[in-house]
């Protein structure tokens, strides 16, 4: 905190910027929160604008959060072949320079400390018009390959944050040298996960081992479908907390009248698991999931047992790159193509339980490449970077 006086703290105005999905918002937001928090203890309160398009996900965050919010014109290069994508190209091609425009007027008037961005489309106008009006500028990188926008971005950048070592090569030698790897930041609740609670919160036996299925927030009918084909083969061996989102809750309901009594009081189905995430993840035993970039910072943060099912249309294929440097590390295991079917589902989670050094090699692995500090090492950079550039 000394590099940055309490005079000058108490006037700390920032812009942040980033959206379009979960995995640019959050690590945002939770940046945010993890600010707030530093600068309460010195009595302060920075200064927030969050800037994004008027209907994208980060303006709801920014509404339920109390974050000040302004939405700018912005456009999506698209990398698909598809006609009416490159139509679409074209038009947005008209957007940009509007979307520029307005981000130059909302820096020039918020006349920002830094401006941190988080990655997506919406990042590029707020990054270009930091750069323009020499505004110290940080932006994060949350996946291992470096999405487009980012890309762009970080010829301009004061300082370019990164989640994972890897990601290095993915950047433009002249932009290595200004690069930190802090990891990806993660919710604190995530990281006081009590075991007890989540067992209480579904009902289950201590003496059974817990399996978390998770397709994300919203589900996955290939995670689902995976899991159908193997729940009653694997049922015999664990407990079952399945998080199978709003889409296939219906079809998992029947999947689960058709068990065996004895096997059907192991599967707890749920659409969506709330408040009590932490507790679940910190009770279980192996978690099979998507490898979102979100999702994988948590649980190598937590140092968790994993089966990593990536989603095949991840933008940059950036899923399977993520799940498969994992599991060349030894971080986890990777099912897709041709093994993401339920039978090697079945095998690698069964192997798992059953093999208590394997769990411990596997969570040392993960933990290895978790960062639990991420948000706290993002928060110091940018108060440095603040603090140097506006000296």
């Amino acid at each position: 905190m000394s590099l940055y006086s309490t005079q000058r703290l108490q006037r700390f105005r920032m812009i942040v910027t980033g959206g379009g999905t979960g995995g640019h918002t959050y690590p945002a937001l939770t940046t945010v929160d993890t600010l707030q928090a530093r600068l309460s203890e010195t009595g302060t309160a920075p200064e927030l604008l969050w800037v994004g398009v008027a209907d994208g996900l980060e303006a709801r965050i920014a509404e339920r959060n109390g974050i000040p919010f302004r939405a700018v014109t912005t456009g999506k290069l698209r990398r698909s072949p598809n006609p009416r994508e490159l139509a679409r190209n074209i038009v947005d091609a008209f957007r940009i320079p509007l979307g520029i425009l307005q981000a130059m007027v909302t820096v020039a008037r918020t006349r920002p400390a830094v401006v941190f961005s988080t990655g997506g489309y919406v990042s590029v106008p707020i990054g270009l018009a930091a750069w323009c009006l020499r505004v110290p500028y940080l932006m994060h990188e949350q996946t291992l390959a470096v999405g487009l926008a980012n890309r762009i971005l970080a010829r301009f950048a004061n300082r370019i944050l990164l989640s994972h070592e890897a990601s290095l090569d993915h950047l433009p030698e002249s932009a290595r040298r200004r690069a930190v790897v802090t990891g990806n930041p993660v919710r604190s609740a995530m990281l006081q996960g009590d075991p007890a609670k989540g067992l209480a919160a579904y009902g289950l036996d201590p003496a059974l081992p817990v399996v978390l299925v998770t397709g994300g927030a919203t589900g996955a009918q290939q995670v689902n479908r995976m899991l159908t084909g193997a729940l009653a083969d694997l049922l015999p061996h664990c407990q079952i907390v399945h998080q199978c989102g709003g889409h296939g809750f219906a079809e998992m309901q029947e999947v689960a009248r058709q068990l065996p009594p004895h096997l059907a009081q192991r599967y707890r189905l749920v659409e969506f698991i709330h408040e009590e995430l932490p507790d679940v993840i910190a009770a279980a035993t192996v978690v099979v999931a998507r490898s979102g970039a979100g999702t994988v910072a948590e649980l190598t943060a937590l140092g968790k047992v994993c089966v990593l099912i990536p989603y095949p249309h991840s933008a940059g294929d950036e899923q399977r790159i993520t799940a498969r440097h994992l599991a060349a590390q030894g971080a986890a295991v990777m099912l897709d193509g041709e093994s993401a079917v339920p039978q090697r589902l079945h095998a690698e989670v069964v192997g798992l339980l059953a093999d208590p050094r394997q769990r411990a090699a596997m969570a040392q692995a993960a933990a290895a490449h978790g960062r639990p500090g991420a948000a706290q090492h993002v928060v110091t950079e940018i108060l440095t970077v603040a603090a140097q550039e506006g000296r």
